[in-house]
């Protein structure tokens, strides 16, 4: 999961799919970083850990990061939250990981960023990020008979 800072949008992205990968009891591994480095080694945003805990999903151990060169050699998909997100890693994606780069949401859709709104923004994100993480695992991992 890949967003600006790595403080709000992809370690919720990041919780959210993971917690749906518990529900369904399938074993996957699941990370996020962000295209900027200036958060690095900090924790999520407040906001974001506040509303996220409302629903039961824990973002108090995650500590920002920065995309790295071999992230695309480790991770099998590589989730962005919106277009510039999307321009940023498609730029240092090597060509043979290109594939391996898309959006979270459908139809080429951003989550919003919500570190300047309030905190209806936080739960849209939330919304979003729930729904979009059991379309991923529907069509990475199809359900067993």
């Amino acid at each position: 999961m890949v967003c600006l800072g790595n403080i709000c949008r992809s370690p919720t992205a990041e919780a959210a799919l993971r917690r749906e990968a518990e529900r369904r009891g399938v074993d996957v591994v699941v990370a996020s970083c962000g295209t900027g480095g200036w958060h690095a080694g900090q924790g999520a945003d407040a906001r974001s850990v506040r509303h996220a805990q409302q629903r039961g999903i824990d973002l108090k151990a995650h500590r920002a990061r920065q995309l790295h060169d071999d992230d695309f050699d480790s991770h099998d998909a590589i989730f962005v939250m919106d277009g510039q997100n999307l321009r940023d890693v498609l730029a240092r994606c090597p060509p043979a990981h290109r594939h391996k780069v898309r959006r979270f949401l459908d139809d080429d859709a951003d989550v919003p960023d919500p570190w300047y709104g309030e905190a209806d923004g936080f739960e849209h994100v939330l919304d979003l990020c729930e729904a979009a993480s059991a379309r991923v695992l529907d069509a990475l991992m199809p359900r067993r008979n």
